[in-house]
This record gives C-alpha cells, sequence and structure tokens, in this order.
C-alpha cells in the first residue's frame, strides 16, 4: 500500500489565492460532500497531486472544507497555484463564476473570514501587495524571478487561466476589505 508524502509546511501564509472548482452551479449544499469527492478524485488521482491541491473550499451556503491535509491552521503548501504555492492559501469557491453568474453572499463572507483569520491580524494586509519568488516557469513569472501580486489575488494573477472567473475576480477587493474589516484594520 502506498502512503501520499507528508504534508509541507511555509513559514508563514503571506497571500491567499482565490480559485473556482468549474463545477457546476445552482447545487443544494447537502450534495457538496459528492462534489469534493470528484474534486479529490481528480486532483489526487487524474493530476497526480496526492490531495487537492486547494487548502479549502467554500460552498453557496458558506460553508468552509478542508482541502489538503496538514492542519488548517498551519501554512501547508497546497498544490493549487504553480510556482507560487509556498506562502499563499489556496481558496475555491465551489461553483463556475465566469462573467455574469451570481457569487453567493454567504460564500463572500466565509471567504472573507477564511483569508482574515489566515492572513492573522499581525500578517499581511489584505489590501496590500505581497512579494513571492516563483518556483515554476510555467507561472505567469519564470523560475526564481519575483511577482509582486495583490495579498489577496485570482489564481489568474499568477497563473495563465480564467480562474476564479470573471465574476467572482470582480469581487476580490470586497473580499480584502471584508477581510480587512475583520482584522480591525
Amino acid at each position: 500500500m502506498s502512503t501520499a508524502p507528508a504534508a509541507r509546511y511555509a513559514p508563514a501564509v503571506r497571500a491567499a489565492v482565490i480559485h473556482h472548482t468549474s463545477t457546476p452551479n445552482g447545487y443544494a449544499c447537502a450534495s457538496v460532500p459528492a462534489t469534493l469527492r470528484d474534486v479529490y478524485a481528480g486532483h489526487a488521482h487524474g493530476r497526480d497531486w496526492d490531495d487537492i491541491g486547494y487548502n479549502f473550499l467554500v460552498d453557496a451556503c458558506g460553508t468552509i472544507y478542508e482541502g489538503r491535509a496538514g492542519g488548517v491552521d498551519r501554512a501547508v503548501v497546497g498544490a493549487h497555484t504553480k510556482g507560487l504555492n509556498e506562502g499563499t492559501v489556496g481558496i475555491a469557491a465551489i461553483g463556475t463564476f465566469a462573467e455574469g453568474a451570481e457569487v453567493p453572499e454567504p460564500m463572500l463572507d466565509a471567504i472573507a473570514r477564511l483569508v482574515a483569520w489566515k492572513l492573522d491580524p499581525e500578517g499581511a494586509d489584505p489590501r496590500g501587495t505581497v512579494t513571492l519568488v516563483s518556483t515554476s516557469d510555467e507561472s505567469r513569472f519564470e523560475e526564481g524571478t519575483t511577482a509582486v501580486l495583490p495579498v489577496v489575488s485570482g489564481h489568474m494573477d499568477g497563473y495563465p487561466t480564467r480562474c476564479p472567473g470573471a465574476a467572482l475576480y470582480s469581487k476580490l477587493p470586497d473580499i480584502s476589505a471584508r477581510a480587512a474589516r475583520l482584522q480591525r484594520r
């Protein structure tokens, strides 16, 4: 029997990268565990990541689920943003949020609460920028180069993709502001 490699940890979470799962919208929140099993199968077995790439997933009702194993209170290095996983937390909104899609208010609220908690009030300001060093030429930044990104970024900021979709991406400034208020900044 093979075992998954042990979780890797960063010294701290310095930024949040927001994703969507590209799964259907309009789901009953009671069906989310089946969706999570499908995401796990695609990531762990389809992509050989040994686990879900995202650190957390959030459903339309605002329920937060642990993704990648290793401890929710630790800076687990995910497999969510090629080249920029170290020191970032990957948060995936369950659904597809292309232009015109509605992003549920409970989901936005939960993502903001999660960002505020993972960044720590003593850490990076969710409204600011962060400098990260790319570890892969497959990101938007050559390996070894620095990238200055919003502390609350969309997947598309660091990787050539449409994720987290135009509708969710347009909500990132609001998520950042909510997280800052929760941190009493």
